[in-house]
């Protein structure tokens, strides 16, 4: 550990100095609705919530937040943005108030050697940061920052930016990848039925990420037709690369929210942590 790690670490009262491994989780956040509606998939975040040890801080990857170069929020209080149209107005009163951590970027930015992390003082929090969290940690006082998708990486690269955030669990933080495995909006169903290659691709994912078939993942475009379907464009999947960069060793996986839903949106979500490799159907 460097000495200006460790100096920033000095700095970071709320930050856990524990070496207790906080678990990875990616979510399938799905509809913005889902901030507002109790349903299957928002009563299993409420499940994790409770039960994952108490993070100092959160640190979420958001597949709403595309930037040229690679930045995170640095605001003592990040706004919450409604970053979409044509919802009800009970959507937009909506607020997700959490404190942000300026400390924590800048370890962010230590911990990520050489690739180049800029402080951001204008992005807030986005819905697929707090329509997630605010299930999970309905109190609001667990400090949040959000790292961004840079638009001009390759998905090896995302993934190996999350094998350098690995530290980071072991600090009391947990890291979030908030997007969807099966994304296409052009080619929703809109009753609750997935198409034949939704579920192909969804499926085929499953049994790689309990492989550590990573390369493929992260290469994903070689997996045939389904996959082009299925990620049509590929902010909302990148998400799932940082998580599966994070994964240890002794990390078992479970899926607690394992479901394909209105045809072209995947609602699968994943948990890496100690545990045994095992398949939780909750839905």
């Amino acid at each position: 550990m460097s000495i200006a790690t460790e100096e920033l670490l000095d700095s970071l009262p709320q930050l856990s100095r524990v070496e207790v491994k906080m678990p990875a989780l990616f979510v399938g956040h799905g509809s913005p609705m889902n901030a507002i509606e109790e349903n299957e998939f928002t009563r299993a975040w409420a499940r994790v919530g409770e039960s994952v040890p108490r993070p100092s801080a959160i640190l979420c990857v958001s597949a709403h937040w595309e930037t040229q170069g690679t930045r995170v929020t640095a605001t003592e209080w990040p706004k919450t943005i409604h970053d979409f149209r044509g919802f009800p107005p009970s959507l937009f009163e909506v607020t997700y108030p959490a404190p942000g951590s300026p400390e924590l970027a800048r370890l962010i930015q230590e911990t990520v050697g050489g690739s180049r992390v800029e402080l951001d003082f204008d992005w807030g929090l986005d819905h697929g940061t707090w329509s997630v969290l605010c299930w999970m940690f309905p109190n609001i006082d667990v400090p949040v920052v959000q790292l961004s998708l840079d638009q001009n990486l390759a998905p090896a690269s995302h993934y190996e930016l999350g094998k350098q955030l690995r530290s980071l669990r072991r600090k009391g933080v947990l890291i979030v990848g908030s997007g969807n495995m099966v994304h296409n909006l052009r080619m929703i169903a809109w009753q609750d039925v997935a198409y034949d290659w939704a579920l192909e691709f969804d499926d085929r994912l499953k049994q790689l990420i309990f492989a550590r078939e990573h390369e493929s993942i992260v290469n994903y475009q070689r997996l045939g037709e389904p996959a082009r379907l299925a990620v049509p464009t590929n902010e909302h999947f990148l998400p799932l690369l940082y998580v599966l960069g994070l994964q240890d060793d002794d990390d078992g996986v479970e899926f607690f929210a394992d479901k394909v839903t209105l045809g072209s949106i995947s609602m699968r979500s994943v948990r890496l942590g100690q545990r045994a490799d095992r398949v939780v159907c909750d839905l």
